[in-house]
């Protein structure tokens, strides 16, 4: 690690939309569509399968001009709240798996994992193959010293590569590459700058001062810089969460109590530590259940006091999902969520003795948890027969 200063990735979801669709109708794979409005309607290409990209067909493109250039494409109205409920599901994985993620879009996000004891090129590997395994999703990631050549690195992979650029190796992984990937090229500065010769972002590295402002403004040394790979910019987490939640998609759907049971648990538990991790408490308890056919339910209680344990998220999920689920039921998936949060409500009752002895329990196993990860220690009904997506589906290296 000693030769980066700072380790950050990003990453983006593959044709997203038509990921996801191919995921729901494998008959897509390998095959020229988009998702996207209707010609009729005037709509707009929204995402376009590989396939249909070797057509020419890109996002933004009216799908009139798709159709023209591709007659059999085939066109899929988007399904958003679906597309919605995938990139969240890979969010909070993520979340669990690093300590600063920047969510850009519904499809990509910035990663900082400087204090990871692995390499960056180690974390992308393990999150890429992680993601592709768990939700069958495809993605790319780029890895780099900084944001602005992350991204690029990562545009530069698709689809599902993952590229590496050293700390120190940034401009000369930028010099060839067209000008329009730098970030703050649009079709006009573009065409400024074809104008005096300058086509590769090296080209405009090399461009003298006096070049720069009086064909881009005052805005031109901020680009040189950014031609140059100098970018200093942190990954930022965003505002403050309004709620904090973990979900577990199964491989296999699951029908058996013991089983849902668990892990309704470990989602408790990851949600508990999550929620002390920010000084974080909250009122709302909800479970979601998805069913094999892909309708979703959800149920929530509002409790008295704010909290952030486990046990008392687990009781409560316990609850409401028995509210849900009929015995013999399969289940595809299981979220734990906590809203309405706030600081911490301590408990001023001095002859609570039982409250400071949870406190004391508490505190002593995530500190065990946070020194050897968050699966060192469980409490029993944890250590039940696991699900096939839990049990086929452990990192193999722990992520932290």
């Amino acid at each position: 690690m000693s030769s980066w200063t700072r380790t950050i990735l990003h990453f983006d979801l593959d044709a997203f939309f038509c990921s996801v669709e191919s995921l729901l109708n494998p008959g897509l794979e390998g095959r020229a569509f988009v998702v996207g409005g209707s010609a009729e309607s005037r709509g707009v290409v929204s995402s376009a399968s590989y396939a249909a990209r070797e057509f020419g067909i890109r996002s933004a493109m009216p799908t009139a001009q798709a159709l023209r250039k591709a007659p059999d494409l085939i066109v899929i109205s988007p399904q958003h709240a679906m597309y919605s409920e995938h990139s969240h599901e890979i969010m909070s994985f993520l979340r669990d798996s690093t300590p600063v993620v920047e969510q850009l879009s519904i499809d990509e996000a910035f990663l900082d994992v400087s204090d990871d004891p692995r390499t960056g090129p180690e974390v992308a590997r393990f999150l890429q193959r992680e993601i592709l395994k768990r939700f069958k999703l495809p993605t790319s990631w780029g890895v780099a010293s900084n944001k602005l050549v992350a991204k690029i690195a990562t545009e530069v992979g698709k689809p599902e590569g993952l590229i590496v650029v050293p700390s120190g190796q940034e401009a000369t992984f930028l010099a060839p590459l067209p000008v329009r990937m730098l970030w703050g090229v649009g079709p006009k500065t573009k065409d400024r700058l074809a104008e005096r010769g300058v086509h590769t972002i090296g080209d405009m590295a090399n461009m003298s001062a006096h070049a720069l402002i009086e064909s881009l403004g005052d805005n031109g040394l901020e680009l040189a810089s950014r031609a140059r790979g100098e970018d200093d910019r942190p990954v930022m987490e965003g505002r403050d969460p309004k709620s904090m939640s973990a979900e577990r998609t199964f491989s296999t759907d699951i029908s058996d109590w013991p089983v849902l049971r668990t892990v309704i648990l470990r989602l408790s538990e990851t949600v508990g530590r999550r929620l002390r991790k920010a000084e974080l408490a909250g009122h709302t308890i909800r479970i979601k259940v998805r069913w094999p056919d892909f309708t979703t339910k959800t149920r929530q209680v509002r409790l008295e006091q704010p909290t952030d344990r486990e046990r008392i998220i687990f009781d409560e999920s316990c609850k409401l999902f028995q509210g849900l689920w009929k015995k013999g039921q399969a289940v595809r998936l299981l979220g734990v969520g906590v809203s309405d949060l706030h600081e911490p409500i301590h408990q001023l009752d001095l002859f609570d003795r039982q409250w400071d002895r949870d406190e004391r329990l508490q505190q002593a196993i995530d500190s065990i948890r946070n020194q050897y990860g968050p699966d060192s220690l469980r409490r029993a009904g944890g250590l039940r027969k696991q699900a096939p997506s839990e049990r086929d589906e452990q990192p193999e290296e722990d992520v932290r």
